[in-house]
């Protein structure tokens, strides 16, 4: 689907975000909703040879995988008159040309009581695309983690980045894919920084 198709006859548009446009949405919007989506879950399974990685070490960001009972968290940006339009044009650079990610149109449902859903655009990566890595063991995911960057920083701060906005905006959630590979990448990194951290002994002359 084409974002054209889901924007036609509309002033406004909500975008949901669910990798780092929950901490970076780098576009002007009227407001923004922490919520979440049905009938999807949030995987590590996508390549990242720009932002996160190169070519020769492609890091790992998250998309999404359908599945009937699954819901994944993060925030709806609503955008409103021009900044729809330059909205779409700065993330068809970033998630589409750059990503590899297709849009999809799905319910958003926000967080807290009496709230109504809204129709959102998605930008999602299949198995279709070239850097699309596929499933992994947490241990293998957090071993590339733990030593890819890109342009736009570390996979790691990637990474950290997301966990702490689930912490923070959605304590109550809990996400174990999420999770067990921020504890997997923090207990590959912690001997490292440890010993970083150790005072250089005096020599002696």
């Amino acid at each position: 689907m084409k974002p054209q198709d889901i924007v036609a006859g509309k002033s406004s548009l909500w975008i949901f975000g669910y990798g780092s446009l929950v901490w970076k949405p780098d576009f002007k919007y009227k407001r923004s909703k922490v919520g979440y989506i049905k009938g999807y879950k949030r995987r590590f399974w996508h390549g990242d040879n720009f932002h996160r990685g190169d070519d020769e070490m492609p890091g790992r960001v998250v998309t999404l995988i359908e599945e009937d009972d699954a819901c994944t968290w993060g925030v709806a940006f609503e955008v409103t008159g021009s900044q729809v339009e330059e909205s779409l044009k700065y993330l068809n650079v970033r998630e589409a040309v750059r990503g590899g990610y297709l849009t999809q149109a799905v319910d958003f449902f926000p967080q807290g009581v009496n709230q109504s859903p809204v129709q959102a655009l998605v930008y999602i990566a299949t198995a279709d695309n070239p850097i699309y890595l596929g499933p992994a063991s947490t241990e293998e995911i957090a071993a590339q983690i733990a030593v890819c960057k890109g342009k736009s920083g570390h996979n790691i701060e990637y990474l950290l980045r997301l966990a702490e906005f689930m912490r923070v905006s959605c304590p109550d959630v809990d996400d174990p894919h999420l999770f067990s590979i921020e504890a997997a990448v923090l207990a590959v990194i912690r001997p490292i920084l440890l010993a970083s951290q150790k005072p250089v002994s005096s020599v002696n002359h």
